[in-house]
């Protein structure tokens, strides 16, 4: 078949490339395991099994990954397929396809590349979240303001804040596991689309390559791209999320707000400004994330409305797309963890600014309640007074304004010394009796981050073994292949 010169251009030979980068490895792997399979099925002879492994042993990886496309074969299968066929001629060569297909083929190579790339990410939440928590455990007692509709709102910790970071990247961590096991299941075997009447063993092949099981109906082994768009969409909500959090470290960056200061090995200066100390790493990690953002879009957008069964949509046009939104997402995520090693907090003054702006004001309302028996909304009320009093005459003492606004709403006033108000209204006792479950108090916080260590000890244990039974099912694989 001779393919026009512009189908080569625009696709034959970018697909190909493609597929050397991507999809070669995996590839290979299925070959060997088909063959495994095969053979002790009894669908091949044991003579025509060993000369097949050795055609399959003398391919070299890194020889076909510099082979320029020449359009005289369709796709990477069909070049593979044609250095088998010099080994062992056409008759033999012939055999290794029975019972299977391109179609399964190609969706068991995806899943095998969409697995390492949900394991990568996966990895780089660890390093964040491992990053993460060394901050909180030397800031726990840091108070920073907290800000609600972008407006100074009240005092919390620096650890508390991170904390809210670590937990909604431990979700993130769920979703990809969850993902990575509707992954890990092997289509191979469904061959085109409705199986094969020869007595193959999907469970071997299954097992060889390192899936929990096979795919069921063969069907849908070949139509669904379900387990696709899953980890797709877990990868989605973990850039949304680290992109808010990345938005919030470039403005603690600002010098307005100056929260927060990274190593030199994470700013760059100006070729004209020479104060200039740019938070450019923590820029690349919100664009990089952006851009994988847009390409999850992209992967949905192009699924979206296509038919359901065997389509090039989501085949090689595609998972490119996916690579290059999980390899930019990992970059984004690690690119943080990497800089928050050096992140640089003043506690002293961040402390001294938390009380700016009465951001502990509803701590005098909560005061007045348990001191007084009020309900909330007349406190709220006073409380809100004491500080137009405030306004209207700055010079008066607090105290003194807080008896005239108790007086005004009940009648009576409400008599706190100037110290003791000034200890109400300090962020640190803001804080510091915000014992709630999930609250900024130093003991809740430091409860909380033990917590959270351990269950990143029990995520990573998850992708350790996950990882392992990737490395024994090829250690098996080479094994069974070599006794052919």
């Amino acid at each position: 078949m001779k393919f026009a010169p512009e189908y080569v251009a625009c696709v034959l030979n970018e697909n190909f490339e493609d597929a050397k980068e991507l999809l070669l490895s995996p590839l290979i792997a299925i070959h060997y395991a088909h063959l495994v399979m095969l053979a002790a099925q009894g669908i091949v002879s044991a003579a025509d099994a060993r000369a097949l492994r050795q055609a399959l042993d003398a391919i070299s990886q890194d020889e076909i990954r510099r082979v320029k496309y020449d359009g005289t074969y369709e796709d990477l299968f069909f070049y593979v397929e044609r250095l088998v066929i010099r080994a062992t001629g056409d008759e033999v060569a012939g055999r290794l396809h029975t019972a299977r297909s391109r179609n399964d083929i190609d969706m068991t190579m995806y899943r095998m590349r969409q697995r390492e790339l949900i394991l990568g990410l996966l990895a780089a939440t660890f390093e964040l979240r491992r990053s993460l928590l060394d901050v909180v455990d030397q800031h726990r007692h840091t108070i920073i303001a907290a800000h609600t509709h972008t407006q100074r709102a009240q005092p919390t910790t620096v650890a508390h804040y991170l904390l809210a970071v670590i937990e909604q990247l431990e979700r993130d961590g769920s979703r990809l596991e969850t993902a990575y096991d509707r992954t890990n299941r092997s289509p191979l075997g469904a061959c085109a689309i409705t199986g094969t009447g020869f007595p193959i063993d999907r469970q071997l092949t299954s097992e060889l390559l390192g899936f929990s099981g096979p795919t069921g109906n063969t069907y849908g082994s070949i139509a669904t791209v379900d387990y696709l768009l899953e980890s797709t969409s877990a990868a989605t909500v973990l850039l949304a999320g680290h992109g808010r959090f990345v938005q919030d470290l470039l403005l603690w960056s600002t010098a307005e707000l100056d929260y927060v200061r990274f190593g030199d090995g994470f700013v760059q200066g100006s070729s004209i400004m020479p104060q200039k100390r740019n938070p450019v790493a923590i820029e690349h990690a919100r664009a990089i994330g952006s851009k994988a953002l847009g390409q999850s879009m992209a992967i949905v957008t192009t699924v979206h409305n296509t038919p359901f069964g065997d389509i090039v949509d989501t085949e090689d046009d595609l998972q490119p797309l996916v690579f290059a939104m999980f390899r930019d997402a990992t970059r984004a995520v690690r690119l943080v963890a990497a800089a928050m090693t050096t992140a640089e907090f003043d506690a002293a003054r961040l402390e001294e600014r938390a009380g700016d702006g009465w951001t502990t004001l509803t701590e005098l309302a909560d005061t007045l309640v348990r001191d007084h028996a009020l309900p909330f909304k007349t406190a709220h009320a006073i409380a809100g007074r004491l500080v137009t009093g405030r306004q209207r005459d700055p010079d008066r003492p607090p105290a003194e304004l807080l008896a005239d606004a108790s007086t005004e709403l009940v009648g009576a006033p409400l008599a706190y010394s100037e110290a003791a108000l000034a200890h109400i209204l300090s962020p640190r006792y803001f804080v510091e009796i915000r014992r709630t479950l999930g609250g900024p108090a130093p003991e809740e916080t430091a409860r909380a981050a033990t917590a959270s260590r351990r269950q990143l000890e029990a995520d990573e244990a998850w992708r350790s073994r996950a990882t392992n039974a990737l490395a024994q099912a090829e250690r098996t694989l080479a094994e069974r292949s070599a006794a052919l």
